[in-house]
């Protein structure tokens, strides 16, 4: 597995044009472009002057990080942001990062953003774009699945808060609410009515995020997005799911020996098999806690996603679980968590029609009897 431990496990869909093509002016571009120019009120040295007076803690409430942390996700980009100008002054590295975690941290406007960071719409488009795409760069050293040193820490990690032996990670879905897009925006609506776009992803038992998979429409069902994505092909894989272990996902996923899914309760459970219930679903808490700390720490993420180019939008997705693992590593932690049951689990189960594999039905059956019960 030498080469697959830095082979990126985060994969994003729908990005069909480039950061730098030619074609990466969206209709917000164009707008500006179109519209004379005309003075408007800007905050003047915000960045050199305002953010330097702000103490540690008033720091971490507007960018989601503290100082340090700032400063080590720049010096891993900051090459990146490096451009040479002809004429004016290139905007320092320094605030490109801070305008663009702006835009991640905050629900504001682009019209906001641009009066405190004193620069022009595009400019303020242009200099995100850039900055997520060197954060999108890191993620096959940030967002990596267990490698086998890390497996048992893994293992015991999910053991210790639910009992249940030998889990590799924790897998479900989020939705990312989103405006109504230009073109098939029916596609687009999830069970609950609103425009989305779709996250999978897996974590382990810290809610470091070790696979995302980005950019489906919010109509798909969790189980088509999963047989589209890279673990559809890692179960069965001995060096992804080394000496039997497995990852727990709810019931919108089908039974596998490497994905184990909850006893569905009709009503006519053993104690036992609501035990393993509730110890699966102690172990799922990490993926629901991940998905909370995500969304709780980049606010752009809880509210509506305002981006004309909705292909642009599962790397700015990618961007913040970047940025989400670093924090986690750095032990850089917020008191918010937000709650992100959004879709629930009875409304989206996995096809019942579909027979059970044999060998998967007798390793629950068998982990089932082991578990050590506890209060249900």
């Amino acid at each position: 597995m030498e080469e697959e431990e830095v082979i990126v496990a985060a994969a994003v869909l729908v990005l069909r044009n480039l950061i730098y093509s030619s074609e990466s002016d969206d209709e917000e571009e164009v707008q500006v472009i179109r519209n004379p120019r005309r003075k408007v009120a800007r905050i003047e040295n915000y960045v050199e002057q305002i953010i330097p007076a702000l103490t540690r803690e008033q720091f971490k409430a507007h960018f989601r990080m503290v100082p340090e942390t700032c400063a080590y996700v720049l010096s891993c980009i900051e090459h990146k942001l490096q451009r040479t100008t002809f004429g004016t002054p290139m905007i320092s590295p320094r605030t490109q990062f801070l305008l663009a975690l702006w835009r991640l941290s905050t629900p504001d406007s682009f019209r906001s953003i641009c009066e405190r960071f004193n620069v022009g719409r595009s400019t303020a488009l242009y200099i995100t774009r850039r900055v997520v795409k060197a954060l999108v760069d890191l993620a096959p050293v940030i967002i990596k699945w267990p490698t086998r040193e890390r497996v048992h820490e893994v293992w015991e990690g999910f053991r210790n808060t639910s009992s249940f032996p030998k889990i590799i990670g924790a897998i479900d879905g989020s939705h990312i609410t989103i405006p109504a897009p230009k073109k098939n925006p029916h596609c687009y609506i999830n069970r609950k009515g609103r425009h989305s776009i779709q996250i999978q992803a897996i974590c382990d038992h810290k809610c470091l995020f070790t696979h995302c998979y980005i950019g489906h429409v919010g109509s798909v069902h969790d189980q088509r997005v999963f047989r589209q994505s890279e673990v559809q092909h890692y179960l069965g894989d001995e060096t992804r799911f080394p000496q039997d272990s497995h990852l727990v996902g709810d019931q919108a996923y089908k039974l596998h020996e490497n994905l184990l899914v909850p006893y569905r309760d009709n009503g006519h459970l053993t104690e036992r098999q609501r035990n393993y219930n509730f110890c699966q679903s102690s172990a799922r808490i990490a993926i629901e806690r991940a998905f909370g700390i995500l969304k709780g720490r980049f606010r752009c993420l809880l509210t509506t996603f305002a981006m004309d180019r909705v292909d642009l939008i599962p790397m700015h997705i990618l961007a913040c679980c970047i940025l989400h693992n670093i924090c986690l590593m750095r032990s850089d932690e917020l008191d918010i968590e937000i709650n992100v049951d959004e879709e629930g689990e009875e409304a989206n189960v996995a096809d019942e029609n579909v027979p059970l594999p044999g060998a998967a039905v007798a390793k629950r059956d068998r982990i089932c009897q082991t578990l050590r019960m506890r209060h249900v």
